[in-house]
């Protein structure tokens, strides 16, 4: 049995991350445009890269851990794997590490990894988790002053490709169990995932309530991913 699970940022927000996006369109009492775009990082890099590591800083806290859905789905995929069941992913909307730190190994973050950074020049992705700033150094040559300052978070904003994408249209079309975890159904192509499932494929929303793509699933499961996923893995085990 073929295992595609996608998570959003419902899974996150009952560890304490708070949603990007408010009511108002604003990300932290920022414009989308100004933090989460390549054109507002190149016009004003340095509130960008404040905005970023405000969130690593969060995501650093001891207050920030994996909680009952994390664990669930690392111990489902632990037990999947050891009995050879068939293929299981994670396709996750979130920037944090929550997946990893639960355990999960299979996880491919679509939008890229906050505890990463990304050089504008050679693409090469290192592991980050401080603060970043248009003085930073970089790792592979610190005495090259042309490259200070050349680090961006490894982030996918508005207008560029997500991570992936051939990967996941291939683990959605083989997929017998779609789970769609805490996301809203608004954010493409995440949105469109359950589309390219085959129409046998058991596809199931766990949300706190119905999206806009929630006619789209075969099953809805309203509550928290915590309360929820456990016992919806259980029965599929």
């Amino acid at each position: 049995m073929n295992i595609l699970v996608l998570t959003g940022a419902g899974i996150s927000a009952e560890s304490g991350i708070p949603t990007f996006r408010d009511a108002n369109g604003l990300w932290e009492g920022h414009a989308v445009e100004e933090v989460a775009t390549p054109q507002g990082f190149a016009s004003n890099p340095v509130l960008v890269h404040q905005f970023y590591n405000e969130r690593r800083r969060a995501l650093r806290s001891a207050e920030i851990q994996p909680n009952a859905a994390h664990i669930a789905l690392a111990e489902f995929e632990q037990k999947h794997t050891a009995r050879s069941a068939g293929d299981f992913l994670i396709v996750t909307q979130n920037i944090d590490d929550l997946h990893f730190r639960a355990g999960s190994r299979n996880v491919l973050p679509m939008h890229g990894e906050l505890f990463k950074v990304r050089c504008l020049y050679s693409n090469k992705i290192f592991d980050w988790k401080y603060d970043l700033s248009t003085e930073t150094l970089h790792p592979d040559d610190p005495a090259n002053e042309e490259l200070r300052g050349c680090l961006r978070p490894h982030v996918v904003w508005f207008g560029e490709v997500p991570i992936g994408l051939d990967r996941i249209e291939n683990a959605a079309s083989n997929a017998d169990v779609f789970i769609a975890v805490g996301t809203s159904g608004l954010v493409y192509p995440a949105a469109g995932i359950v589309q390219l499932t085959k129409p046998t494929c058991r596809k199931i929303e766990v949300n706190l309530g119905d999206t806009p793509a929630s006619d789209a699933f075969d099953e809805c499961r309203h509550g928290k991913a915590g309360e929820i996923l456990p016992q919806l893995l259980a029965e599929i085990e």
